[in-house]
C-alpha cells in the first residue's frame, strides 16, 4: 500500500519530506504523533478544498499533544467526504489511526479524492472555481470591470483573485442593504426589467446585445472616420500649417479618448429604472420648465428673401445669336445656338 501512496502523492505534486518509502512508513507508524504525517494530510486536505466545496480542514500538528485534535478534524473530514472505509469512520475517534495501515489508507483515500476533484474541476472550471474571474476574454473582463465599478460605488475594496465569489456577493449584499437603508422610500425607482429570466432567455438576450454592439460599433467607427477627415481638412489652409503642431497636440488627447466599441453591457439593463422608458419631447411643458431662458423670447425681425423655392422658378428660354466667325455652311450662313441649363448645341 505504501507504494500506491507514494505514486499518488508524487503525481499530485507533493514535495515534502515523505517522498521516500522508509520515511513514509516511519511517519505512518507514528500516526497523528508525527508532524510530517499530519503535514501531508493537511496538504492533501488544503489542495482538495481549493478545487471543491469542502468545508472541513486539517491543521498540521507541532507536537504529540495535538494528536487528539488532529484525529477529531480527520473524523469530520472523512465524514463530509463520505469515506467508504469502516476503519476510518467507525469506532473510537482517537483510536482509528493507531496503526500504520489505517494511516496509509487515509493518505490513499485523500489522494484519490483529490485526483477525482481535480478532474471534475478541469472539466467544469466555471462551476468549480468559484473565484473572481480574471481579466481575460470579453466575458471575464466585463464581469471583473462591473464588479470593480460596483465595489467602488459602494466604497468597498476592489475584489481580488483569492476572494471566493459567494463571500464577495454576501459582502456586497450587506453593503447594499446598509446603503439602501439611508435612502428615501422608492428613491431609486422600480427596475425596468421586472421579471426573472431563465438561462435560455439570458442567452437570447446576450445574442441580441452582441448584434446591437456590432451595429453601433460600425456607426461609431463611421462617425469617428468623418471626424478624422474633417479635422484633417483643417490643416490644408496656409494659416493652419503654421499652427499644425499646436492643433495636433490639442486634438490627439481628445481623439484617443474616442472608442468605437460600445460600453453598454447587460449590467446597464439590470440597473435601468422605469423612467428610462419614458421618452418626452424637448418642447413639452415639463422639459421647458428647466430649459426655458430669456433668449427664447427674442423675436427675429424681417429678413431678406433669399428665394430658393423650385416651384416658383421659371424654365430658362433658349437664345439665338448670329455666327460671328466666317466659313461656309448651310442654312444661309447662319448658325443656331441654344443656351439653356449650361449646355451648348451646335
Amino acid at each position: 500500500m505504501e507504494g500506491d501512496v507514494l505514486l499518488t502523492v508524487r503525481a499530485l505534486g507533493y514535495s515534502g519530506q515523505l517522498l521516500e518509502e522508509d520515511a513514509l512508513l516511519q511517519a505512518a507508524g507514528e500516526g497523528p504523533r508525527s508532524p510530517q504525517f499530519t503535514a501531508l494530510c493537511s496538504w492533501l486536505a488544503s489542495e482538495l478544498k481549493a478545487v471543491s466545496s469542502l468545508e472541513e480542514c486539517i491543521t498540521t500538528t507541532t507536537s504529540p499533544e495535538d494528536s487528539e485534535t488532529f484525529q477529531l478534524e480527520v473524523s469530520g473530514l472523512v465524514s463530509e467526504l463520505q469515506c467508504p472505509y469502516p476503519t476510518l469512520t467507525t469506532g473510537n475517534v482517537t483510536s482509528r489511526l493507531n496503526n500504520a495501515e489505517s494511516c496509509l489508507q487515509l493518505l490513499l483515500f485523500l489522494g484519490s479524492e483529490l485526483q477525482a476533484a481535480r478532474v471534475l474541476h478541469a472539466r467544469r472550471p466555471s462551476l468549480a472555481q468559484h473565484q473572481v474571474p480574471r481579466d481575460t476574454g470579453d466575458d471575464g473582463g466585463e464581469i471583473l470591470r462591473e464588479l470593480q465599478a460596483l465595489c467602488q460605488a459602494l466604497g468597498m475594496a476592489e475584489p481580488t483573485r483569492d476572494v471566493p465569489v459567494p463571500q464577495l456577493f454576501r459582502d456586497l449584499e450587506t453593503q447594499i442593504r446598509d446603503v439602501s437603508s439611508g435612502l428615501v422610500p422608492d428613491g431609486v425607482g422600480k427596475p425596468l426589467l421586472s421579471r426573472s429570466l431563465d438561462p435560455d432567455q439570458w442567452e437570447h438576450l446576450k445574442e441580441i446585445h452582441r448584434a446591437m454592439c456590432i451595429e453601433y460599433e460600425c456607426r461609431r467607427q463611421m462617425l469617428i472616420s468623418r471626424l478624422d477627415v474633417t479635422v484633417q481638412s483643417f490643416h490644408w489652409s496656409e494659416g493652419a500649417k503654421q499652427h499644425k503642431a499646436v492643433m495636433v497636440q490639442s486634438y490627439e488627447p481628445l481623439r484617443q479618448a474616442l472608442c468605437a466599441r460600445s460600453g453598454i453591457t447587460l449590467a446597464h439593463l439590470l440597473s435601468a429604472r422605469e423612467d428610462l422608458s419614458v421618452i418626452t419631447k424637448t418642447t413639452c411643458e415639463s422639459s421647458r420648465e428647466k430649459t426655458a431662458c430669456p433668449v427664447n423670447k427674442v423675436l427675429m425681425g424681417p429678413v431678406p428673401d433669399r428665394g430658393g423655392r423650385p416651384g416658383e422658378m421659371e424654365a430658362p428660354m433658349p437664345t439665338w445669336e448670329d455666327r460671328r466667325g466666317g466659313g461656309g455652311g448651310g442654312g444661309g450662313g447662319r448658325k443656331q445656338k441654344w443656351r439653356g441649363k449650361g449646355r451648348k448645341h451646335k
